[in-house]
C-alpha cells in the first residue's frame, strides 16, 4: 500500500465519522426545538416564528453559502466555521431560550448549514474525483442516516431522563468529534486528482450566466421544486389525522416513521451510488420520484396509525436516491465550470420553495376539502414529477464516462 493509498482511507474514513457527527448534530434542530421552546412558555405562534425565521434564513442563504465555499479555497476551512457556527446556535439555545438568542440561534444555524452541506460534497469530490462521485455520496448518506437515527435515540433519552435544554448542550458536545474527523482529513487543497481527464476533454470554466441557461440544471431544478412540493407535507398530514386518538403511543409510532426510511436509506444509499455510474442518473430518478404518487395515495387510504410506518419505507427509497442524486448532478452539470457549490446551493433553494409551498397547500386544501383530497393533490403533483423527469430531464452521466471505467480510489470499509 503506498503513502498516498494510506493517506486517502485515512480521509475516507474520517469523511464518514463527519458524516456520522455532522447528521447527529443537525439532528439537535429537528423537533427538539420546539418542545424545548414550549417548556420555556413559547406560545404556538411563538415558535412557530422561530421556525420560519430558521427556514426562510436557511433559504436566504443557499446560494449565497453554496458560492461562498466555491470561493473559498480551503474546503476544510469553510467547514469548520460552518461547525463552529452551528456549536454557538445550539450554546445560544442552551443558555438562554429568549427571543434575540433564539432567533441569533435560528439564522446561524441556516446560513451555516447551507455552507456545511456544499463544502462537504466539496471533499468528496476532492477526496475521490467525480468518477466515484456517485458511490462515495452514497456512503455519506448511509453514515449520515445512521448517524440521525443515533442522534434522535440520544437525543430522546437525554430530554426524557434530564431535560430539554440538555439536548442542545449534547447537540453541541458532538459536534466536536466532527471537528476532529475533519482535522483528520488531507487537506483537500493538497489533493491531486485521482483520475485525471485527457486535456481535449477538460472542461472550461464558464460563467454563472452559462450555468443558469444550462438546460440539465434548469430541468432538475424544476423536478426538486416537484419532488418538495409533493414530499413535504405528506407525513406531517398523515400523523395529524391518524395518530389523533391513539394517547401514549403516538410518539413510538412517530418515532418509528422517522426511524424506518433512515434505514432504507441507510441500506440503500451506497447501491443508488453505484448503480448510478453504471445504469446512469436517470433510471435511478424515475425509480426514487415514483415513491412519491405511490406513497401518497396509501397514506390517503389507511385508517390504522400502525400503517403509516409500513408506508414510510417508500420514504426511505425516495429520500436515498435524492440525496445521492442531487449533489451527483450537481457535480454532472457544474463540477468542471468552478460552480460546483453554488449549484448544490441553487438545487438547495429550489428544495426549500417546494417545501414551503407544499405545507401550505397541502394545509389549505386538507382544511377545505378533506385530507384525501389533499394527499390525491399531492399525488398528482409526484406524478407530475416522474413526468418531468421521463420526459424533460437529460442524462448527465455522459460528462464523465470518458474517465476510465477500471480507475478509482481506495475505499474506506
Amino acid at each position: 500500500m503506498t503513502a498516498r493509498t494510506t493517506v486517502t482511507t485515512r480521509s475516507l474514513r474520517a469523511l464518514d465519522w463527519m458524516n456520522f457527527f455532522v447528521a447527529n448534530v443537525q439532528t439537535g434542530f429537528g423537533p427538539f426545538i420546539a418542545s424545548y421552546l414550549a417548556t420555556h412558555k413559547w406560545t404556538q405562534g411563538e415558535i412557530g416564528l422561530a421556525l420560519s425565521v430558521g427556514t426562510i434564513s436557511a433559504m436566504v442563504s443557499q446560494v449565497p453559502g453554496g458560492a461562498a465555499v466555491d470561493a473559498l479555497k480551503n474546503k476544510k476551512g469553510a467547514a469548520a466555521w460552518a461547525i463552529v457556527a452551528i456549536i454557538l446556535s445550539a450554546l445560544l439555545l442552551a443558555t438562554s431560550p429568549t427571543v434575540l438568542p433564539v432567533m441569533a440561534a435560528e439564522v446561524f444555524h441556516g446560513f451555516a448549514s447551507c455552507m456545511l452541506v456544499p463544502a462537504m460534497a466539496a471533499i468528496s469530490l476532492a477526496l475521490v474525483g467525480r468518477q466515484a462521485l456517485g458511490d462515495r455520496l452514497g456512503r455519506n448518506a448511509r453514515w449520515a442516516s445512521i448517524g440521525s437515527a443515533v442522534a434522535a435515540g440520544l437525543m430522546g433519552l437525554c430530554g426524557e431522563y434530564f431535560s430539554a435544554r440538555a439536548v442542545f448542550w449534547l447537540t453541541a458536545a458532538l459536534a466536536l468529534p466532527a471537528l476532529v474527523a475533519l482535522a483528520m482529513m488531507q487537506d483537500t487543497g493538497e489533493i491531486a486528482p485521482i483520475v485525471e481527464t485527457k486535456p481535449q476533454d477538460a472542461e472550461e470554466h464558464g460563467s454563472l450566466i452559462d450555468l443558469l441557461r444550462d438546460r440539465r440544471m434548469l430541468v432538475f431544478a424544476g423536478c426538486v421544486v416537484l419532488f418538495h412540493l409533493s414530499n413535504a407535507a405528506m407525513l406531517n398530514l398523515a400523523a395529524g389525522e391518524v395518530t389523533a386518538g391513539m394517547g401514549d403511543n403516538v410518539q413510538l409510532v412517530i418515532a418509528a416513521c422517522i426511524i424506518v426510511p433512515q434505514a432504507i436509506v441507510a441500506l440503500m444509499s451506497p447501491w443508488v451510488g453505484r448503480t448510478s455510474e453504471r445504469w446512469g442518473r436517470r433510471p435511478l430518478l424515475v425509480l426514487g420520484f415514483s415513491a412519491l404518487p405511490v406513497r401518497a395515495l396509501l397514506f390517503a387510504g389507511i385508517s390504522s396509525p400502525y400503517l403509516l410506518v409500513p408506508v414510510q419505507m417508500f420514504d426511505g427509497l425516495s429520500a436515498a436516491v435524492f440525496g445521492v442524486m442531487l449533489p451527483l448532478i450537481a457535480a454532472d452539470v457544474a463540477g468542471g465550470k468552478g460552480h460546483y457549490n453554488l449549484c448544490i446551493g441553487l438545487f438547495g433553494l429550489s428544495a426549500g420553495i417546494g417545501a414551503t409551498l407544499s405545507t401550505t397547500l397541502a394545509g389549505f386544501i386538507a382544511d377545505r376539502f378533506g385530507n384525501a383530497i389533499s394527499f390525491f393533490g399531492l399525488a398528482g403533483v409526484g406524478a407530475l414529477a416522474v413526468l418531468l423527469v421521463w420526459f424533460a430531464m437529460p442524462e448527465t452521466r455522459e460528462k464523465v464516462t470518458a474517465e476510465a471505467e477500471t480507475a478509482g480510489v481506495p475505499e474506506a470499509r
